[in-house]
């Protein structure tokens, strides 16, 4: 099974290819050297002339709050570009892994988010994203879309390093409790990824949208207090619960990211990772490697 893949210092394409060797993929990863999300004909025509059976794009613009500020590079990266690849890929007749978000959804409710469910982003990240759905889909060839939330890993920036950061020596950090979400180690979304590249490789894929993201749900504030609980600190600093209203940046978050992933287990026979396993992997590694 020959991959090409698009990014390779995102924590999922770092995962991506720690993970291709164990189940004996050949991955061909492209970073911005050999492909400029920015320019949508450069990438397609990679796409055109590679040697793959497979093609996953791993590369996004995530800066969440400063898509605010750059909306156009946003919508490049997250929509045109993969429309462009999606087209491309389907012109081959390749199926084509795209990573998308929670934050396609607006966030309100309680209960898990299901794929059919309206969709009403709150922010340019999550509507570009959308967009990009839109786009994949519509190129009409094999693809998955998967949805997933909260990614972090020992690569990059995410939640889990950023609390290790700013609560060394601290007595206490105030963390948003009023948004829920499921926590995704990066390496889980890099193994389903590699499955559904299989399935398809032996022409059992299923072509749609799909979520995926750990369990069980949490807070931000709870999961702040679980990196706390599992690292080796000095000091482990108290967990302030406070609300979003205490806490604004640029770009709205949605309060209910909970994601129902029923349909990639019906049709992948993938499961929901336990989340806190992962990060007990994760802060063994980062602390290991310090």
């Amino acid at each position: 099974m020959r991959i090409l893949s698009f990014g390779t210092t995102g924590q999922v394409a770092l995962e991506l290819a720690r993970a291709a060797p164990l189940v004996g993929a050949e991955l061909t990863q492209v970073g911005r050297a050999g492909a400029d999300l920015t320019d949508p004909a450069a990438c397609a025509a990679l796409i055109a002339g590679a040697k793959a059976d497979i093609v996953i794009n791993a590369a996004a613009h995530t800066a969440v709050d400063q898509a605010e500020a750059e909306p156009d590079l946003a919508r490049t990266i997250n929509a045109t570009t993969p429309g462009a690849m999606a087209v491309a890929a389907a012109r081959r007749g390749l199926p084509f892994l795209h990573i998308s978000t929670d934050y396609v959804f607006d966030g309100s409710g309680t209960r898990p988010w299901r794929e059919d469910d309206p969709v009403a982003p709150l922010g340019v990240y999550g509507a570009t994203k959308l967009e990009g759905e839109r786009l994949v889909a519509a190129a009409g060839g094999p693809h998955v879309i998967m949805r997933t939330s909260w990614v972090f890993s020992a690569h990059g920036k995410n939640f889990v390093k950023t609390m290790l950061r700013v609560g060394a020596g601290r007595d206490e950090l105030s963390v948003v409790a009023d948004q829920r979400g499921g926590p995704t180690p990066a390496h889980e979304i890099a193994r389903a990824l590699l499955a559904i590249a299989a399935s398809f490789a032996e022409g059992r894929g299923t072509t749609g949208t799909f979520h995926f993201a750990g369990r069980p749900a949490t807070s931000w504030a709870d999961f702040a207090s679980a990196i706390f609980e599992r690292a080796h600190l000095p000091k482990k600093p108290r967990v302030i619960p406070i609300a979003t209203a205490d806490y604004p940046t640029p770009a709205r978050r949605p309060a209910n990211s909970v994601l129902d992933c029923t349909r990639i287990r019906d049709s992948y026979g993938i499961g929901q990772p336990d989340w806190r396993t992962g990060l007990t992997t994760v802060i063994t590694e980062l602390e290991t490697s310090s």
